[in-house]
């Protein structure tokens, strides 16, 4: 592998992905939207951001999307979608992304969630577990995994990451980033679902490094694979670690579905995010046995120290 484009590239994901790759030593193009973001994220790079080249179009525009990915040897599509906009867009995009990676002969990496699975029915879900979705954005899930592995089985070598809800610098519009951000802005917050559930999180620069390392293995494309966080905490954990980082604080408050449910009545990305509170009530843990045993380690921040980076970043960019 020389050449990598990462798709979605200021996003939380997107951007560690590239900071990983540059990092070790890759020629990376990141793909996105906005050119004075992607030249941002340029600058964060460091003494290797030579490495790094950018293109600013739109990841719906199938031309962009070849002219892009020319010579990459992988692309990596870790594009963001909002969620009023998936029942649209989301097979759409995936279908382009697999046609620019056949035509450019490039390997193709799909960083996704755990939607797909539905409800949990183990204690520690592998890549085995039944996939039977009841929601609307599982099944969009679960289609574009199909579509994944099609091309796969007609020559496109492409993987499936899947990994929980993560946080981390530049991860925002997360589940955590609403309260991160009141908390470092010394104001009263809210966190979903509540705060005495134990919950799996990943912070994005181990997801990054996990994703990067995985591409790197022949034998893992055609496959998913689950790349867990450190293991579970509460929000009431989180909520303290954030606080005592950012030296505030003010009350945060849960926010359970029926509220969830009253605000998305004015609100559509709220609407859509409510068939997805089952997972504040029925937390899915990955299991990463077959990462580990396959590929090597699990990159495993320790929450208190992820939390904090964060924080840090948040302050920073507020600043």
């Amino acid at each position: 592998m020389e050449k990598v484009v990462v798709l979605g590239a200021t996003g939380g994901m997107g951007s560690a992905l590239v900071k990983e790759l540059v990092g070790q030593g890759f020629e990376t193009v990141a793909f996105a939207r906005t050119k004075s973001k992607l030249a941002a994220l340029r600058n964060k790079c460091g003494d290797r951001k030579y490495l790094m080249s950018y293109y600013a179009g739109d990841v719906f525009n199938l031309e962009d999307l070849v002219n892009a990915t020319r010579g990459a040897d992988l692309i990596i599509h870790s594009v963001n979608i909002p969620y009023p906009e998936w029942e649209a867009k989301l097979l759409t995009l995936a279908n382009h992304v697999v046609q620019a990676a056949k035509m450019n002969r490039s390997k193709l990496v799909v960083v996704d969630n755990v939607y797909p699975y539905g409800r949990p029915q183990m204690d520690r879900v592998t890549e085995n577990h039944p996939k039977e979705p009841h929601t609307k954005k599982g099944k969009l899930r679960l289609e574009m995994e199909r579509l994944i592995f099609a091309a796969h089985q007609t020559g496109l070598p492409a993987l499936i990451a899947r990994l929980p809800d993560f946080y981390g610098p530049e991860a925002r519009n997360t589940l955590l980033d609403v309260t991160f951000q009141a908390i470092v802005k010394g104001k009263s917050g809210i966190f979903i679902g509540s705060q005495d559930l134990p919950r799996e999180f990943i912070y994005t620069p181990d997801g990054a490094k996990a994703v990067a390392e995985l591409s790197k293995h022949a034998d893992a494309y055609g496959q998913n694979w689950n790349i867990p966080g450190p293991g579970t905490i509460t929000g009431r954990e989180i909520i303290q670690i954030a606080k005592d980082a950012a030296g505030t604080n003010k009350p945060v408050r849960s926010i359970g579905k029926n509220m969830m449910a009253f605000v998305g009545l004015f609100n559509p990305i709220v609407r859509e995010a409510v068939e997805m509170m089952y997972l504040n009530e029925q937390p899915l843990v990955l299991s990463g046995e077959k990462y580990e045993r396959q590929i090597g380690p699990v990159p495993k921040t320790p929450y208190a120290e992820g939390i904090r980076m964060t924080i840090r970043s948040l302050q920073e960019a507020n600043r």
